[in-house]
């Protein structure tokens, strides 16, 4: 089963993702059915909303209409799970291609900001400062079921579907604020793409290697050109054993997002300037095109705008510098005179 949501007057409606290809149609699920309802509800209950929406909803052209970030997450955490990318990322920054170890020991992760979502044909533009735009191509963990302290085998019974993400980034923002050791913040806050729609795991289950990894096929393009590809089964650890990861000590909940992280081979554009030394493809500017396409799940494509002249220009200060003084003046008694 595939879900969307679309835009109607104003309203977002979820859908079911009905034919394939050029036949592909959203056909309106009843009354104010969520993603969160359906995974709530488990297999039968979606499939049943597949099927009345089948017989009852007037289909529409995904072109027809916004498509919608199929899920509005309580929250969205983005791992790190690919090798390749880290090493090719660590090179562009350092000149080092030496992964630390750290890495292997657990699927790190950061939270991204749920509020700055996309969909899969929106425009995005790059934020203020920055002149380094990137993207990233991704695959993401819907939760259905929320859960907590999961192993991975009783996660993937937590897992309502996958889709596909762009964690778009503002490498030299990033670059400067991540010297604080804070990880990314800003440089990553300003736009995810996440669609076009959720596809349920059992249509995945056919790409499920011996290892348990889905050995999906990964694309990206930039205008038409082919700047990356690799295999999700590339991936250091399963979306089971990363939701567990996520669940231990907390909590996982309904509609939250799990980002795979950057896959390799130009799943991003920094990995290859760091491989070649060199910054080409160039940083993405106005006018450019990304394309991401993971097999048996579909693909977004989402123009680079430029920023709007009519945005108000928010200055922050520099820090002030402090004499690390341990008191502070005299303050007044309450109703003293001066």
């Amino acid at each position: 089963m595939r879900f969307a949501r679309f835009e109607h007057g104003g309203a977002a409606v979820t859908a079911a993702v009905l034919g394939r290809g050029d036949g592909t149609r959203l056909h309106a699920l009843r009354g104010n059915t969520s993603i969160t309802d359906l995974a709530l509800a488990g297999a039968e209950a979606a499939a049943e909303a597949v099927r009345w929406a089948s017989a009852h909803s007037m289909p529409i052209a995904p072109g027809a209409v916004r498509v919608l970030p199929p899920v509005t997450p309580p929250s969205l955490r983005d791992f790190v799970a690919f090798e390749e990318h880290v090493e090719g990322v660590v090179r562009s920054v350092s000149g080092d291609s030496h992964i630390d170890a750290a890495w292997y020991e657990a699927p790190t992760f950061y939270f991204g900001n749920p509020h700055t979502l996309i969909g899969a044909q929106d425009a995005v533009s790059p934020p203020r400062g920055c002149g380094l735009l990137d993207f990233e191509l991704e695959v993401a963990a819907v939760v259905g079921r929320g859960g907590r302290d999961l192993d991975p085998q009783a996660a993937r019974d937590h897992i309502f579907g996958y889709t596909v993400l762009n964690d778009w980034s503002a490498r030299d923002v990033q670059g400067r604020e991540m010297k604080v050791g804070l990880g990314p913040a800003k440089g990553k806050d300003f736009a995810t793409t996440l669609g076009p729609w959720i596809v349920t795991p059992d249509e995945l289950e056919p790409y499920r290697d011996d290892d348990g990894f889905l050995a999906l096929e990964l694309d990206a393009y930039v205008n038409d050109r082919h700047v990356g590809h690799d295999l999700l089964s590339n991936a250091g650890w399963t979306f089971e054993e990363m939701v567990a990861y996520a669940s231990r000590d907390s909590w996982v909940a309904p509609g939250d997002v799990l980002g795979s992280g950057t896959c390799g081979n130009g799943g991003c554009l920094a990995e290859l300037w760091g491989r070649s030394g060199t910054q080409d493809p160039p940083p993405l500017a106005a006018g450019d095109v990304v394309r991401l396409v993971v097999e048996g799940i579909g693909e977004v494509s989402n123009l680079v705008s430029a920023r709007p002249t009519t945005d108000p220009d928010v200055v922050v200060p520099t820090a002030r510098t402090r004499d690390r003084a341990r008191h502070r003046r005299p303050v007044l008694a309450e109703g003293a005179l001066s």
